[in-house]
């Protein structure tokens, strides 16, 4: 459910941020950066763990920013096919059931992909599995 994901990136710190630690300004950008963001093939990004190498920053002609390359890995969120996962029903409507996992709450069961037979029932806005 949970991986530690490896990334590659030139990080851009701007001149205002030179007097912050270099490590830090770039942890905070790289969590603003991916934190709650899908990645296409990867999943969604939770929260940095760990930088694992920055190389010297260098400049460009034109540009005041210091760029450095770095290395580092997130937490990402990527359930594998037919993973049973617990969560909690955030509501139902006559399309379907939306779940919430705590920290992620976009989750939705269409009306196919319920237990059969089920129906909805309309008084009480739930699905009754028969």
């Amino acid at each position: 459910m949970f991986k530690l994901t490896s990334f590659r990136d030139v990080i851009r710190t701007p001149p205002a941020l030179f007097d912050v630690d270099l490590k830090t300004s770039i942890s905070n950008y790289l969590n603003e950066k991916l934190s709650n963001k899908v990645v296409k093939n990867i999943g969604l990004c939770v929260v940095l763990f760990d930088i694992e190498s920055m190389d010297d920053s260098f400049l460009f002609p034109g540009d005041g920013g210091a760029h450095t390359k770095v290395e580092f890995r997130f937490v990402v969120f990527r359930p594998f096919i037919e993973e049973v996962i617990v969560g909690k029903i955030k509501n139902c409507t006559k399309e379907g059931v939306h779940v919430t996992l705590g920290f992620f709450d976009d989750i939705f069961i269409p009306e196919s992909c319920l237990q059969h037979p089920s129906r909805f029932d309309e008084s009480e806005q739930v699905w009754i599995w028969e």
